[in-house]
């Protein structure tokens, strides 16, 4: 039994760089490959490409939103059953922002101390179905 177990690969998509840097060595640290964009333009993009475990995706982001890289991402066939989770300083957020629906599998709350965040990024890999909010699917995540 000589199995090497992969990494988790998660999409950090942040557009302040302290934090970036600052979530993406924690992570790594803890086990995760880490992959980072700067804006949801990229974030989308990057997502496409990598097709990652998890995508933590802030809200509030330049050139394109977080909310509308949500959409996009689960709007493409070969995203759109990529795990998200939404990480935003926004206090309603988690329960909707201006009436739109949450398009994620988890809402994270900054500020987020960096074990929770890695609590919360290993809970959401570990779930073997999800019910997603806005989407009522139900199944694995693959």
């Amino acid at each position: 039994m000589n199995e090497i177990m992969r990494r988790p690969l998660v999409l950090l998509v942040e557009d302040y760089a302290d934090t970036r840097e600052m979530y993406r060595e924690f992570l790594e640290l803890s086990g995760f490959d880490v992959a980072t964009a700067a804006d949801g333009v990229e974030g989308v993009a990057l997502a496409t490409e990598l097709l990652p475990d998890l995508v933590l995706m802030d809200l509030s982001l330049p050139l394109m939103d977080g909310w509308e890289a949500i959409r996009r991402l689960r709007a493409a066939p070969a995203t759109a059953r990529l795990r998200i989770i939404a990480h935003s300083a926004y206090p309603r957020a988690g329960g909707g922002l201006e009436g739109r629906e949450l398009e994620c599998d988890a809402f994270i709350p900054k500020p987020c101390l960096p074990n929770e965040l890695v609590r919360q990024l290993v809970s959401c890999l570990a779930l073997d179905q999800t019910v997603s909010v806005r989407r009522g699917t139900k199944g694995p995540l693959a």
